[in-house]
């Protein structure tokens, strides 16, 4: 039947009919392949400030503080938008207009953190380091001992611009140890891999809604310490509007709702990730999960020929870099469409130097999605004209 309203618009599926099985997987960091009862919790419509809306966000908040395994010290503050925006919040928020924040980069999304700084007017420092080597976390604290004025350090856990891990844990103890703070984004890893907040001190954790969490996008998140909150109202007003995490904070503490209009049906669909996160066993059942597909996927790959970017002592379960194949035929794009017609939605590499794609490991996906992957990767460049072993 085709709608009233709308008489050039095919009719909505019904809900009960949702597939099992996506139209297309997808191998990205995200957004990423969520379950069809994630997708069906976006049906019902909300009201911003309903009661049901506000108890179903305060929910979330205790629910991702208890993820964290933090005490009422922390407090989580939802953010309107993309994890980056999240991001922006916390740096331009916690960062106070006399001190500054040092920022290390080995990939794209640290390069966003200094670019949202620099924009923005907030103070800081880069230390540069090459796109496929590790973080040294005795360059952040030489850093840090030569310009005392730096009170923050702000670095990606898992930079999936190659899917390098990053020391999180000994660059936490090295900016503790300096008496400063630590603001982490914790973007496409927070879900599955630990931060120990015992032995990490952060300031700041960020992440979003549509990565190892499993829900669909349009939400950030930035579990702070209340005290970093307190301190910068006493400081004044923001740099933002919009993404003064203070104003959400204490506007959400006060009435139960957000400041401006929040993505409803997202939160809903979140609800439900959360909800099948604690069925699966929690964190910890959800890495195991991530790294057999990611044991899966090194293992198809290698034995097509096609070596990833990283040692393995670099890479994390998160996302995989591999080398392009060195070929005349071969072109991303060709290879692109070769895969998404054998159902598969990849990734580009984002390296500078090197030709390169990308292989999420994370989503709703298991170990026969990964085996018909590496399948799909010999099939798809076999088509394209490179040769490869199967």
């Amino acid at each position: 039947m085709t709608s009233l309203l709308y008489p050039l618009l095919d009719p909505l599926p019904d809900p009960a009919e949702a597939p099992a099985a996506p139209s297309h997987w997808l191998l990205t960091p995200g957004p990423l392949t969520t379950t069809a009862t994630v997708k069906r919790a976006m049906l019902h419509d909300w009201g911003s400030w309903d009661g049901d809306f506000r108890a179903l966000t305060a929910s979330i908040r205790h629910r991702l503080r208890d993820i964290a395994g933090v005490g009422e010290d922390y407090t989580v503050v939802p953010m309107q938008g993309s994890g980056t925006f999240a991001v922006e919040s916390a740096l331009t928020t916690l960062v106070p207009p006399d001190g500054g924040v040092l920022i290390p980069v080995n990939g794209a999304y640290g390069q966003r953190m200094v670019e949202i700084c620099r924009r923005a007017g907030v103070r800081h420092a880069v230390l540069e380091i090459e796109e496929t080597s590790a973080l040294d976390p005795q360059a952040v604290a030489q850093r840090l001992a030569d310009d005392p004025t730096l009170s923050h350090v702000a670095l990606v856990q898992v930079e999936t611009s190659t899917g390098i891990l990053n020391p999180v844990d000994e660059v936490a103890q090295v900016t503790a140890a300096a008496g400063r703070r630590l603001i982490v984004d914790a973007m496409s890893a927070f879900g599955a891999l630990w931060i120990d907040p015992a032995k990490a001190p952060y300031e700041a954790l960020v992440f979003s809604t549509n990565k190892c969490l499993e829900g669909v996008p349009g939400m950030g998140f930035v579990l702070t310490r209340v005290s970093a909150l307190e301190e910068a109202r006493a400081r004044g007003p923001g740099r933002s509007l919009s993404l003064d995490l203070v104003d959400q904070w204490a506007y959400m503490e006060r009435t139960g709702q957000f400041r401006y209009t929040p993505a409803t049906h997202v939160l809903a669909a979140f609800r439900q990730a959360l909800d099948e996160f604690d069925a699966e066993g929690g964190r910890t059942a959800r890495y195991a999960r991530y790294r057999r597909n990611y044991d899966v996927l090194i293992a198809g790959m290698a034995w097509a020929g096609i070596k990833p970017l990283l040692p393995e002592a670099l890479r994390s379960p998160i996302i995989v870099t591999f080398l392009a194949p060195v070929h005349p035929a071969y072109s991303f794009t060709a290879f692109y469409d070769a895969m998404k017609r054998r159902g598969f939605i990849i990734y580009p590499g984002k390296m500078t130097r090197v030709e390169s794609f990308r292989l999420g490991c994370i989503g709703a996906i298991d170990v026969p999605v990964m085996e018909e992957c590496t399948r799909a990767c010999v099939a798809a460049l076999k088509e394209i004209g490179v040769e490869v072993q199967d």
